[in-house]
């Protein structure tokens, strides 16, 4: 009878270990004390992503705006005198760096280069200067310019921008790292007089 007492004994200690857990697995279920800390946790790290990539964004675009004015501000600064110099066009760099305040100009280049239209309409580089004080085109190499600025023996100035710059992104499709991109930016400015633009020493 001793076996047949511990079976049933048995059985009953596997019921009420049943009845116990079917217990804690309906409280479990019917309590929703954490629920919240438990999405915010979820959802907390998606809203940061998403909030320095737009920032990330925000930033870049300013940059982009203040390549733009500055390439625009130095091609106008380069066609108001007759004659320019390497230490006249040396300035443009600071000119650059104001506008870009308060972000830094750290790898900028800068090209700013005197372009002669003939009576064909053919644009050829007059004098040309980078931001190391050397040449940068050959004189009287051919370059292409924009076909409302095609006229003939119009003399334009060119100025080249770019500058490096850093984005963080936080998306699906790209690396949750800093990505570095280049911003570039080049604005043509016609000469306000029919005389050309000299550079004494480029």
């Amino acid at each position: 009878m001793k076996p047949i007492n511990d079976r049933a004994q048995t059985m009953r200690k596997i019921k009420r270990a049943l009845r116990t857990l079917g217990g804690t697995f309906n409280r479990l279920k019917g309590d929703r004390r954490g629920v919240g800390a438990v999405e915010f946790a979820i959802i907390f790290p998606i809203l940061l992503s998403l909030y320095i990539t737009a920032f990330e964004l925000t930033i870049g675009f300013s940059v982009y705006k203040r390549a733009t004015r500055a390439a625009g501000a130095i091609a106008d600064l380069t066609s108001q005198p007759q004659t320019v110099n390497k230490a006249y066009l040396n300035t443009m760099k600071d000119v650059a760096a104001a506008i870009f305040v308060p972000y830094g100009t750290t790898g900028l280049t800068l090209k700013i280069s005197g372009i002669q239209v003939d009576a064909n309409k053919v644009a050829k580089i007059s004098w040309s200067w980078d931001q190391d004080n050397k040449q940068a085109y050959p004189v009287n190499s051919i370059v292409k310019i924009p076909d409302n600025l095609k006229q003939a023996n119009a003399f334009l100035v060119h100025a080249e921008l770019t500058i490096p710059h850093t984005l963080l992104m936080f998306m699906s499709s790209l690396s949750s790292k800093i990505t570095p991109i280049t911003i570039g930016r080049d604005y043509y400015f016609a000469k306000r007089e029919a005389d050309p633009i000299t550079c004494s020493d480029c």
